[in-house]
């Protein structure tokens, strides 16, 4: 049996999503945060949080491979 080097969920794609104190059902606000570069984006709905990840994705296709969450 062979092991797949390649993680399912690389760290690379690891998110933490703060929620304002004001966000609600209707109302979703707060911040997006990548663990592993730090990028920072801010967002005031769903469809802008979406965007956000979006955009970090796209990014990260452009940067050279990073293994094992090491820069």
């Amino acid at each position: 049996m062979s092991l797949n080097p390649e993680s399912k969920y690389p760290s690379r794609r690891s998110y933490v999503v703060k929620l304002r104190s004001d966000a609600g059902p209707g109302a979703l606000k707060g911040r997006l945060e990548n663990l592993v570069t730090g990028r920072q984006h801010e967002f005031s709905c769903a469809e802008e949080l979406l965007e956000s990840i979006d955009s970090d994705l796209a990014s990260a296709a452009s940067e050279p491979a990073v293994e094992n969450g090491a820069e």
